[in-house]
C-alpha cells in the first residue's frame, strides 16, 4: 500500500471511531452488535465507509452505477456484505466513479450524489447498503434517475428525514468529477493494468481480490 492509501486508510478509521461512538471485540462465534454500526465519508471526501473501523476484514468497493458487472455484485454479495457489516465483521468503503456518464447523460453522478447525502451520522450501515443494492438494481431504466426517486428508494431502504429531503432536492454534497479523479487514482495504485470497476480491494491484507472466484468473500471471512 502506498504512503498516500496508508494516510486515507488510517484516517478513515478515526473518522469511524468518531461516527460509532463505539469499540468492540471480537470473538467466537457470530454475534449482532447492540450499538449498530454507521456510515461516515472518508477524510478525503470522496469514498464512504459503513461498519464499525475495527471491523477484522476490511474493503473498498470501486464502483460505476450504469457498470452491469457492478450490479451483478451487488446481486450477489450485497445481502451478505449487509449482513457480515451488522455483525460487525465487515468494513465496506464505497469508491463510485462515473465512467458512463457522457454526452448528457448524469445517471452515475446523480446516484454517486445521492450515496454521499445520505451517508452520515444517523445513517446505518445495513440500511445504505440496503440503498445501494437498490441503486445498482435500476440500470434498466432508460434515464436517469430522478430526485424523487432517488429520494424513495433511500426512504424504502430506512433512510428517511433530513437526508432523503436533500436528496428529493437536488442537494450537492460532492464534485463527481473530483470524485472519479481521485477514485481513478486509487484505482491504477491497485492495478494500473485492469483500473476498471468493480475492483474489490482487501485494505487489511493490501491486495486486489478476485471477485470472480465465487468463494472470494466467504475465503476472506473464514479467519473471523
Amino acid at each position: 500500500m502506498t504512503a498516500s492509501r496508508k494516510m486515507v486508510a488510517l484516517g478513515l478509521a478515526v473518522l469511524l471511531l468518531f461516527t460509532a461512538g463505539c469499540s468492540r471485540d471480537i470473538a467466537g462465534a457470530a454475534k449482532r452488535d447492540p450499538v449498530e454500526p454507521g456510515t461516515a465519508v472518508t477524510e478525503d471526501g470522496y469514498g464512504i465507509v459503513i461498519g464499525f473501523p475495527e471491523a477484522p476484514v476490511r474493503i473498498e468497493v470501486f464502483t460505476e452505477p450504469q457498470c452491469p458487472h457492478c450490479a451483478d455484485l451487488q446481486a450477489d454479495f450485497g445481502a451478505d456484505f449487509e449482513r457480515y457489516v451488522d455483525m460487525g465483521q465487515l468494513a465496506v468503503t464505497y469508491r463510485p466513479v462515473t465512467f458512463f456518464d457522457q454526452d448528457g447523460n448524469d445517471h452515475s453522478a446523480r446516484v454517486s450524489n445521492a450515496m454521499f447525502l445520505a451517508a452520515g451520522p444517523g445513517t446505518s450501515a445495513p440500511d445504505f447498503q440496503n440503498f445501494v443494492e437498490q441503486l445498482w438494481a435500476q440500470q434498466d431504466s432508460p434515464e436517469a434517475p430522478s430526485n424523487a426517486a432517488l429520494a424513495k428508494l433511500a426512504t424504502d431502504s430506512g433512510i428517511g428525514g433530513e437526508r432523503a429531503g436533500e436528496i428529493s432536492a437536488g442537494s450537492e454534497a460532492v464534485d463527481t468529477a473530483e470524485m472519479t479523479a481521485l477514485n481513478t487514482e486509487f484505482l491504477w495504485e491497485i492495478d494500473p493494468l485492469d483500473a476498471g470497476t468493480p475492483t474489490v480491494y482487501d485494505l487489511v491484507n493490501d491486495e486486489k481480490l478476485d471477485i470472480y472466484d465465487d468463494n472470494w468473500l466467504a475465503k476472506l471471512l473464514s479467519s473471523v
